[in-house]
């Protein structure tokens, strides 16, 4: 779809510089645009692509400042490209409606208004699905769950028995929500399950990513606070609670009955032990192993996990052992060069 570059900055709440009537018919990134597209440069160390893309207008922040290609300015260029996205290529693919005649339906399951079901889809006994939620086939949603409003379940979803999903939350495919925790207590070398009969609660506008499991609580729940953000593979085990607004990047683990509080970032492969508490707004770096508890606002990288300064002056030191090593090497030579001297001066 056609639009003006005046219409998208109306849209998006910015400011053209430039000529504000040419045709914008596409979208791509800052490298890969061509004539009659609009870009976006939210990371300044794009800046020297501003001049050098083939895109007709680029959607910048305030502090750019514009060059002969036309540009908006705005407070959040990466928001506002979202937002420009969906104006020029409204999405097409629209969510299956109705109940599909290949869909089980349990005893008493109650289904909200415009709720739908595909094909091979499973609602257990007793579930509640909330308006308008989609439930894409091969899903199962277990005895008593709770899926709320404007929820999309994606294709092979297991929701187990007794948990429940908010409101507007996005899951995955293959995703797992309440499978048993890992417990077992073992006796004379045999190792004997401890039952899980806690439960996982999803808050509203949660996303949670494919492949991703979320295991129940051994008595309680399992918490994921309103608005975090889960990506692919991702392990959350028994009793663990994740604050408000928190992303958790692709492969992190997350040992039992941790606390993580609010806006806290888990970078990819983070790794952390069971029973701590890491504090609001802390960044847990890519590849950490976090094994003790942090205070909010901690910065923290390596394994295990240090303040991100002291393990890169750290890191910075190993890197130079090899140097070192033959500096070393040097002086002990020249050590045993002197003591041969001494002894046959003697």
């Amino acid at each position: 779809m056609s639009r003006t570059l005046k219409e998208i900055a109306a849209l998006v709440g910015g400011e053209v510089v430039g000529e504000g009537s040419i045709e914008i018919k596409g979208i791509s990134g800052i490298q890969e645009a061509c004539e009659g597209d609009i870009t976006f440069l939210a990371n300044p160390k794009y800046l020297p692509f501003l001049e050098r893309t083939r895109a007709s207008a680029v959607i910048v922040s305030r502090e750019v400042s514009p060059g002969a290609k036309p540009v908006i300015r705005c407070d959040n260029p990466s928001l506002a490209f979202t937002k420009a996205v969906s104006f020029i290529l409204p999405q097409e693919d629209k969510h299956p409606q109705g109940i599909d005649p290949k869909a089980v339906l349990g005893k008493n399951v109650k289904l909200g208004i415009g709720a739908a079901v595909c094909a091979c889809a499973v609602i257990d006994d007793e579930a509640v699905i909330g308006d308008r939620s989609v439930i894409y086939p091969g899903c199962y949603v277990g005895k008593h769950s709770v899926v709320g409003s404007d929820t999309v379940i994606h294709a092979n979803v297991s929701i187990r028995e007794r948990v429940s999903v908010g409101n507007r939350v996005i899951i995955h495919s293959g995703a797992v929500v309440g499978s048993d925790g890992f417990g077992f207590v073992t006796v004379n070398g045999a190792h004997h399950k401890i039952p899980q009969v806690g439960t996982v609660v999803v808050e509203d506008d949660v996303e949670i990513g494919a492949n991703v499991t979320i295991d129940r609580a051994r008595f309680d729940k399992t918490v994921i606070g309103k608005g975090t953000k889960i990506d692919n593979l991702v392990h959350i085990a028994h009793n663990v609670s994740i604050g408000a607004n928190c992303l958790i990047v692709a492969q992190v683990g997350i040992s039992g009955s941790t606390n993580i509080g609010n806006n806290v970032i888990l970078a990819g492969q983070a790794g952390v032990v069971g029973h701590v508490t890491i504090g609001d707004n802390s960044i847990v770096m890519a590849q950490s192993g976090v094994s003790k508890s942090l205070p909010a606002g901690s910065v923290v990288w390596g394994t295990p996990a240090k303040p991100a300064d002291e393990a890169k002056r750290i890191n910075a030191y190993v890197q130079a052992l090899p140097k070192w090593h033959e500096t070393i090497k040097e002086i002990k030579q020249k050590i045993e060069g002197l003591s041969k001297s001494a002894t046959k001066t003697k």
